[in-house]
């Protein structure tokens, strides 16, 4: 019975292992949409990526995450004449550039629990300045749960686990959303997760126990330094925090050598990690690898936490300077 609590709590509660509520990833700031839906297309460019998460390796049952995720914008296309009162004529472009789309879908595998989910993200994007972009975003998320019980041993053959709905999977529907500035120098965000605190129920009629997951927080910036005309110095941080004021931060800085072809960074988590990335661009692909080193005793036992993403950009100058049109 202990297991079995256990277990769930780790799924469904951010009290008990708050930073595995969601999959984390040590490359966020490179690929935001996995954290925001506001940035959907927010560079003017469509772009896929991939990514792969291998913590505590080495360590039975440790969680092991993969994600997929796409983004593109509908930008500024050609312009139509729009026939006006007294024979005026005005040009506007058929598109106003001001959309972008995305999504993701994650395989994410935490001992005995497993959790697949799909999201889909819809931004709308203004000008508040000359060159800062306020976007605002909204996704669906749809999550697939199911505790591999076969793998478990219980005292009790009628225990409600073993005829629960987690055993056979749940779908859970959820939603997120997520506000976010982007100007040449700074990015700043804010996205709000499963705004429906989805539960679990286990066992049947009155006597049952229910777990659900809390409404998560995150915020997130970064800023640039400009070390000539190539080479930038970019601090960053990210926040997360639940209902339950469990807080966990990065605060890091990244170096970015030849106009993003190369870059290196290293970073603290609070929660007691060392983080170091290493990346680089050829062409329209970009290649990021990321190490962790816990301080927690769980070290001594494994070797690192492991992430690699692979991303490419498509979209020509052209196409984003029509982008960078002012409205």
């Amino acid at each position: 019975m202990k297991l079995k609590i256990v277990i769930l709590l780790m799924f469904f509660s951010g009290a008990v292992a708050f930073s595995q509520q969601l999959p984390i990833y040590s490359q966020y700031i490179y690929n935001k949409i996995l954290i925001n839906p506001s940035v959907a297309g927010s560079d003017g460019y469509t772009s896929y990526s991939l990514t792969a998460r291998e913590q505590w390796v080495g360590y039975p049952g440790a969680p092991r995450t993969v994600s997929a995720a796409w983004q593109t914008r509908f930008l500024k296309q050609k312009f139509s004449i729009i026939q006006k009162s007294g024979n005026r004529q005005s040009f506007r472009p058929s598109t106003d550039g001001r959309v972008g789309l995305g999504g993701y879908i994650f395989s994410d595998k935490n001992g005995h629990i497993g959790r697949n989910g799909v999201q889909f993200s819809y931004a709308y994007h203004t000008w508040v300045q000359e060159k800062t972009q306020l976007s605002f975003g909204l996704a669906a998320n749809a999550y697939h749960f199911r505790v591999d019980v076969d793998k478990l041993s219980f005292q009790d053959p009628d225990d409600p686990i073993l005829n629960s709905s987690l055993r056979r999977g749940v779908f859970v529907p959820d939603a997120t959303f997520g506000v976010s500035l982007l100007n040449p120098k700074f990015s700043l965000g804010v996205s709000v997760d499963q705004l429906f605190q989805a539960s679990g129920k286990i066992g049947g009629g009155e006597a049952y126990n229910r777990f659900g997951v809390e409404r998560q927080y995150i915020v997130y910036g970064s800023y640039d330094f400009y070390q000539g005309l190539n080479n930038t110095i970019q601090p960053s941080f990210l926040f997360v925090t639940t209902e339950q004021l469990m807080p966990q931060a990065d605060i890091g800085v990244t170096f970015i050598l030849n106009n993003n072809d190369f870059w290196a960074g290293l970073a603290y988590r609070t929660s007691k990690a060392l983080i170091g990335t290493v990346g680089m661009r050829y062409n329209n692909m970009f290649i990021g690898y990321a190490f962790d080193f816990t301080m927690q005793e769980i070290q001594r036992v494994t070797y690192g936490t492991h992430e690699l993403s692979f991303a490419m950009k498509f979209g020509d100058s052209a196409r984003k300077y029509r982008w960078l049109d002012r409205y």
